[in-house]
């Protein structure tokens, strides 16, 4: 039995963030129901990378919706919310990411939905909270990541702004949207007690930031330095970075200098040797370093580096990681299946409970899939 077996979950939610704490949520056994606009279904249907669809909706879509039903509403329509009132009325939890001010027109705001039910575990996505200048701007990845400072940490110092390739703070945002969720269940099991739990993509970006922004506080506020080449870290000093190889890369972590030098046969000046130098001559000292480590293959520094304990590692593409063993080991892709039978390769949910790994068949819903079904079964 997954542990969230019982608990039944709401979603109003489009895109990536929401929808991404309802798919963790599903992945541990609730049962989360998308309620969707009739027809078109959520946004998210009709996003595509690489303009990728499956059964007439994105790749993206079965990706972040897998394991979901689909209700359709029409949340203007009164019939129809006197259906989704009946729902929310025995539902668990709720979850939407409209902006500031919509549910409070619609009528399902916290307020309203709580006296409903008082023990619903309501949970708000916005972009930037509900207050300040920014609360009606677009909450979108590359937006929130620009804003945030994020874009000057990954890159070389002459890269000017580099953001991460994927969508990094609407699955973080929709991770401490679950975190949330979960704890105020907890309280619920307790107290009998339910509550409102509100995240934004900006808060949880820059939480994401919480290690080097604490730094940034009290270091006098300086600009965060990147190496003009290899960089892996602004705030830390060589030779933690990538280099290039006779036929490759390699990655070093935290590493004694010194010790690291010793094991490249290299004499390093006086002037470098020192911990405060290893951040103020960084850049001369990851030259020193890459200018060794083209003259052997990755695998030869690995055999190497590795028989004496120093932290590093090859850089690999994802065919490399996935052809690998110690991939093969976590057993972390599935196939899932459309209700037509098409079939969809993605991952499986990270989390692992007394040693079960959670898998689940069932690809994202077609909008409406289950409306009649759900209908019956609630005798809405």
């Amino acid at each position: 039995m997954k542990p969230l077996e019982g608990i039944l979950v709401l979603e109003f939610c489009q895109y990536l963030a929401g929808p991404s704490a309802g798919l963790r949520l599903a992945d541990l056994g609730a049962r989360v129901i998308k309620i969707e606009r009739p027809v078109t279904g959520e946004g998210c249907r009709q996003i595509a990378i690489k303009n990728l669809f499956i059964d007439k909706d994105s790749l993206v879509f079965h990706t972040i919706n897998r394991n979901k039903e689909s209700y359709t509403a029409n949340l203007k329509d009164a019939d129809d919310m006197e259906r989704i009132k009946d729902l929310l009325a025995i539902a668990d939890v709720m979850t939407h990411n409209f902006r500031p001010g919509v549910m409070e027109k619609i009528g399902l705001d916290y307020d309203t939905v709580s006296t409903i039910n008082p023990k619903i575990v309501y949970g708000v996505v916005t972009g930037y909270g509900n207050q300040g200048p920014w609360v009606k701007k677009p909450g979108q990845d590359l937006l929130i990541q620009s804003l945030s400072g994020l874009t000057y940490l990954s890159g070389n110092n002459n890269d000017g702004p580099v953001p991460m390739g994927l969508a990094a703070t609407d699955i973080l945002t929709g991770t401490h949207l679950a975190q949330g969720i979960l704890a105020v269940l907890v309280r619920k099991n307790k107290m009998q007690k339910g509550g409102l739990v509100e995240v934004s993509l900006l808060e949880s970006t820059l939480d994401f930031q919480f290690e080097v922004l604490t730094t940034h506080f009290n270091d006098g506020r300086k600009a965060p330095e990147r190496a003009e080449k290899g960089a892996a870290h602004a705030y830390l000093s060589a030779p933690y970075g990538v280099y290039k190889t006779k036929d490759h890369y390699i990655s070093i972590a935290m590493v004694p200098l010194l010790k690291l030098t010793g094991l490249l046969g290299i004499e390093l000046p006086e002037k470098y040797r020192s911990e405060e130098n290893g951040f103020k001559k960084r850049n001369d000292i990851m030259a020193i370093l890459q200018e060794k480590f083209e003259t052997k293959t990755t695998q030869e520094w690995l055999l190497l580096l590795e028989a004496e304990d120093i932290w590093c590692a090859n850089v690999f593409s994802y065919k490399d990681i996935l052809e690998h063993e110690g991939y093969k080991t976590l057993k972390m892709d599935q196939d899932v299946y459309t209700r037509d039978g098409e079939k969809i390769c993605t991952t499986r949910c990270p989390i692992r409970i007394d040693e079960e790994r959670y898998y689940s068949k069932k690809a994202a819903p077609k909008v409406g899939e289950d409306t009649e079904r759900i209908i019956r079964e609630f005798n809405l």
